[in-house]
């Protein structure tokens, strides 16, 4: 599915919707099965849910990210948190370990100022595999880029904040899961 933002200040809604539909089956089963449009309403009711006071013009911050992708895992017991980038000393190990345990992350990216939301799919060594929302892809990153602010294919160079699993929730979430098996 070539699932791309609707204007040019949803593409941090569009990121929720389909980080939602990775973490969530009956939304992906909604994505799935209905028209594109449902795909662009979609995009418009998240941007209005999560940006009550923030003018809706001025794109999505990390916290409505946060807020949008975790009423699709509280049910699960986690939420989501937001976190400044820390530079090159940023080892990104939170955010490598939360896609490699199945849950995407959202990053905020631009040049000068924070511009552009992608959403980290896939880790495979120093390879991620990002979502794209103004072209619909899912495109290609270096580990080494996004820590050098190097990124090249993702709208913009530097990364500026993410979105991901806080640890608290994620390790009940674990210890849940592992109960349950037992």
């Amino acid at each position: 599915m070539r699932l791309r933002q609707r204007d040019s200040t949803t593409c941090g809604p569009s990121v929720a919707v389909v980080a939602g539909a990775l973490l969530d089956p009956a939304y992906r089963a909604r994505l799935t099965d209905s028209p594109r449009s449902w795909f662009d309403d979609e995009q418009l009711r998240v941007h209005t849910e999560v940006n009550r006071v923030w003018p809706r013009m001025l794109g999505t911050t990390p916290m409505g990210i946060a807020r949008a992708v975790t009423t699709r895992t509280e049910v699960r017991g986690v939420r989501y948190r937001w976190r400044l980038f820390r530079g090159r000393r940023d080892r990104l190990t939170d955010v490598l370990a939360a896609v490699s345990e199945g849950s995407p992350v959202a990053m905020l990216v631009g040049r000068f100022i924070p511009r552009h939301w992608v959403l980290i799919v896939e880790v495979d060594g120093s390879k991620l595999r990002c979502y794209e929302p103004t072209s619909g892809e899912v495109r290609p990153a270096d580990v080494a880029a996004v820590r050098g602010s190097r990124l090249t294919g993702l709208g913009y160079p530097r990364p500026f904040a993410f979105v991901l699993p806080s640890r608290k929730s994620s390790r009940k979430a674990a210890t849940r899961s592992a109960t349950s098996r037992s």
